[in-house]
């Protein structure tokens, strides 16, 4: 009976340890990370977890991505992100659809701060993906919304992805009938422009 509780309560310890030890990414984007218009298990994101199975195998991943996202609505849903998974790191990729839209650049610039903010404060480790717009929407509105990303960045002392779509955007072959969205076909080189910068962050945990 006594060697039982002894097993039973070793079995605890143990499972209780592997739990400390688990770490979680929590990507929190809009459409170009849920995987829009292709199998979600092709996306980037699906990638970057079977990738990290076989590099980091103690990393869960946590997609709360949503097409069509704003940085206000990323806003007003983050706090409840981070209580309920609490993320060790925090790959923020907002701000397209607000380029999209033209919405004012220093909401954007507020709505990104805001979430960084409350990511940090989380003590999560926050990787902040830039974008890019095209430019029939002005010299000034796309060289301001372009540079947001870099000022923030320094900012807070976040490491950055220039741009997530460097290398796909503008290639039809890499692109859907919508000449927006990256296809199948691109999602591997987008994991590629994330993993030079979240590579750092990661921890190998026995």
């Amino acid at each position: 009976m006594m060697f039982r509780f002894i097993l039973l309560f070793s079995l605890a310890l143990t499972c209780c340890g592997n739990a400390a030890y688990a770490a979680t990414i929590l990507v929190y984007g809009d459409s170009l990370s849920a995987a829009y218009g292709i199998p979600r298990e092709h996306g980037w994101v699906s990638l970057l977890e079977n990738r990290l199975k076989q590099q980091y195998p103690s990393y869960q991943v946590i997609n709360a991505s949503i097409s069509g996202e704003t940085t206000s609505g990323g806003n007003s849903r983050i706090k409840a992100a981070l209580q309920q998974h609490k993320p060790d790191i925090v790959i923020l990729e907002l701000g397209a659809n607000d380029g999209l839209r033209g919405l004012p650049i220093a909401g954007m610039r507020n709505n990104l701060t805001s979430m960084i903010k409350a990511s940090l404060e989380a003590k999560a480790q926050v990787l902040l993906v830039g974008m890019m717009i095209p430019p029939n929407y002005g010299p000034k509105y796309t060289r301001e919304f372009t540079s947001s990303y870099a000022t923030l960045a320094k900012e807070y002392k976040l490491p950055l992805v220039d741009f997530l779509l460097d290398g796909v955007a503008g290639k039809a072959e890499l692109t859907q009938a919508d000449g927006l969205h990256p296809n199948a076909n691109a999602q591997e080189r987008i994991l590629d422009n994330v993993w030079k910068q979240l590579k750092p962050l990661l921890k190998t945990v026995k």
